[in-house]
């Protein structure tokens, strides 16, 4: 009965091509629409990730980098003074106010404050030492090559920020942020454009560590405990989770995209399993053929549920296929798209259960598998 449901597939392949479609799509819908949101939200921790360093001081319960504010000397003092910490950076996160061309009004901006060293931590990822020394120009400023349309100018263009005049020096790559535009200055540039607010402050200090540190137990020495608590200590990936947990779920954002996710499923689910019936009652003669002859409904349905399980395969290929071809071209536009090997897994699981799914609805069309349904 397994070569039959194999065969069947060959020989009725029109048949059964707008069933594989029908998952294809839905697998397309729903890989691409986790790229999107993983690669969305995760661009919330791109200061983090983009960054080096094992530990991040910052305002007690922040929970995203644009939440921050500015916390005193003492949490880089507190730091340097751990036997285990090889280096202290501060990382000056302001709000800003872009004033452009006048056919673009203003713009809201983060401006990063950053050490513009060659070996610096932050942005270590997406930053060259070329591109860092070209901040040491007074009010010189970086952006991302993307966000250069939404600015209205390009390198080398003027434009004003908190009321200061600054300069486009360079642009770099993986700079967008999530909720506006990420603007990387020097530390020197970010004082003034604060207009001396913070008092020489700044909002976080990303600490490296000696080889061989363990980042959760120097973590646990440098934490404040009660009334002494003007600052909290995270590692990396914890506050990189956090902020991307905050805008996936405490923004309300992510209850959109679980509920998008489902329906996706059940029209995937829906569209799929009438497909795959009409495949199965336009076979509906020789299934009772074979009923005539002996063969029973239980293997009746296997042969309907094998070629629902071969009908998911093909849609997963196709829509892995195309899912490819479409975060690649995402990729060359600066969409933020991303995907990792568990979040396939997920979605190709959520793939094959619309096709079986399907499969156990097309079943109810062998109920029309009567043998007397030959003599009419």
């Amino acid at each position: 009965m397994v070569p039959l449901a194999r065969k069947t597939l060959v020989h009725e392949w029109r048949r059964f091509l707008p069933s594989a479609l029908a998952v294809a799509f839905s697998g397309l819908l729903l890989l691409v629409q986790a790229a999107l949101v993983f690669g969305i939200f995760n661009s919330s921790a791109v200061y983090i990730r983009k960054s080096g360093g094992e530990l991040w001081l910052g305002y007690p319960g922040t929970q995203s980098i644009e939440l921050g504010r500015p916390i005193p000397q003492q949490a880089e003092i507190a730091a340097l003074m751990d036997p285990a910490v090889e280096r202290v950076e501060p990382f000056n996160w302001i709000d800003g106010d872009w004033r452009g061309p006048a056919d673009k009004g203003g713009v809201s901006v983060f401006v990063s404050g950053i050490d513009t060293r060659s070996d610096a931590l932050m942005f270590a990822d997406a930053l060259t030492p070329a591109l860092r020394a070209l901040l040491d120009e007074p009010d010189g400023v970086i952006v991302d090559r993307a966000d250069l349309p939404k600015l209205g100018l390009d390198v080398g263009g003027q434009a004003v920020v908190n009321g200061h005049r600054v300069r486009i020096v360079g642009v770099g790559s993986g700079l967008r942020a999530l909720g506006g535009v990420n603007i990387v200055t020097s530390l020197a540039t970010s004082r003034r454009l604060d207009n001396g607010d913070s008092d020489g402050r700044v909002a976080y200090y990303v600490v490296k560590l000696r080889d061989g540190s363990d980042a959760a137990a120097v973590r646990q020495r440098l934490q404040p405990r009660g009334q002494a608590r003007t600052f909290e200590v995270w590692t990396r990936d914890a506050f990189a989770r956090r902020a991307v947990a905050y805008w996936m779920f405490e923004t309300g954002a992510g209850l959109g995209v679980v509920l998008l996710a489902i329906v996706v499923f059940v029209v995937g689910a829906l569209i799929t399993s009438q497909t795959l019936m009409g495949a199965v009652a336009g076979s509906i003669r020789e299934y009772a053929t074979l009923h005539a002859l002996g063969v029973g409904f239980a293997r009746l349905r296997r042969v309907v549920l094998e070629q629902a399980a071969w009908v998911g395969a093909f849609g997963l290929v196709v829509g892995g296929v195309a899912t490819a071809l479409v975060v690649l071209l995402a990729h060359r536009r600066d969409v933020p798209v991303q995907l990792d090997l568990v979040t396939v897994a997920i979605c190709a699981t959520l793939v094959m259960g619309i096709a079986l799914l399907s499969g156990l609805a097309a079943v109810r069309a062998l109920r029309h598998a009567d043998p007397a349904l030959l003599l009419r």
